[in-house]
């Protein structure tokens, strides 16, 4: 979106106060702002997010803007922008985006191009998860053709592992437990890990996938510790809508994927989420 708007003469800043250093070969990654002086801007654009605590530290400058947009894909989308655009069938937020850009003519070029590829690719998981459809390739037709490397960004995004999400993966292998018949796995991570490793922003990415790989599992549960709690991520294979488990914590996001924060102990998230995912089981 960045690109995007530079390419209409559009005076941009982009603030995203989180990212994993795996983006940082994205064009124009390195005007990625975690704050700026600015008090209110005429237009705030949120991309990918659910509800208006999912922006962090962008929040302050969404709430202020004279005008709002939101462009989603998640179905427990809260519509809390001016204007929201926000279709759940589309499995990645870039697939509305081409749509979008295509409408207000911008001319994609490579490099907008790779930044869409790479998040038509993270949020299908490598066009693995349920909800990939015919259009998806087709937009990925469309961008190779124009040049972008796809497997190169395959490569970057899904293959090239930290060191430190190397360690923190051989941690939660070594924990993690089979419940309920082992139709669910369970893991987490602590702060004790975290310092242990080094680890940066997104080094913890993808470790909810390690329990899901399993035969016979269907709901794969990753707790990482945060400030007065952890954040539980929650992966399903055939049938269990994991945005409904997550959404009576509070959260939400897709059938497939989805999370929450919940303010306890390690022992007492773990009793409330698996108390929860027994009630979706068959």
């Amino acid at each position: 979106m960045y690109n995007s708007l530079k390419t209409l003469g559009k005076q941009v800043d982009m603030i995203v106060p989180e990212y994993s250093k795996t983006f940082e070969f994205l064009p124009s990654a390195n005007q990625m702002k975690k704050e700026t002086g600015i008090e209110e801007y005429d237009l705030a654009i949120a991309l990918d997010c659910a509800d208006i605590k999912r922006l962090n530290g962008f929040a302050v400058y969404f709430e202020k803007a004279k005008v709002t947009i939101n462009i989603d894909h998640h179905g427990s989308n809260t519509m809390f922008a001016d204007y929201n655009y926000v279709n759940p069938d589309a499995p990645a937020c870039c697939q509305i985006l081409i749509t979008v850009l295509e409408f207000i003519g911008v001319n994609i070029n490579v490099e907008i191009g790779t930044c869409l590829l790479t998040g038509i690719i993270t949020d299908t998981g490598g066009f693995k998860y349920p909800g990939t459809s015919s259009e998806t390739f087709e937009f990925t037709s469309e961008l190779l053709s124009m040049g972008v490397n796809v497997s190169e960004v395959y490569r970057r995004v899904l293959e090239v592992k930290t060191k430190a999400n190397f360690e923190l993966t051989k941690m939660c292998i070594d924990r993690l437990e089979f419940l309920e018949n082992e139709k669910v796995a369970f893991t987490y991570i602590n702060k004790e890990d975290l310092e242990k490793v080094n680890a940066n922003p997104g080094d913890h990415e993808g470790l909810v996938n390690i329990g899901r790989e399993v035969e016979g599992v269907e709901v794969s549960v990753f707790l990482r510790e945060v400030e007065n709690g952890y954040k539980v991520s929650l992966r399903s294979n055939n049938y269990v809508n994991v945005s409904d488990v997550s959404l009576m914590f509070g959260g939400g996001g897709h059938v497939r994927a989805a999370g929450c924060t919940i303010n306890a102990s390690l022992e007492e998230v773990k009793l409330r989420i698996m108390n929860e995912i027994k009630n979706h089981l068959k």
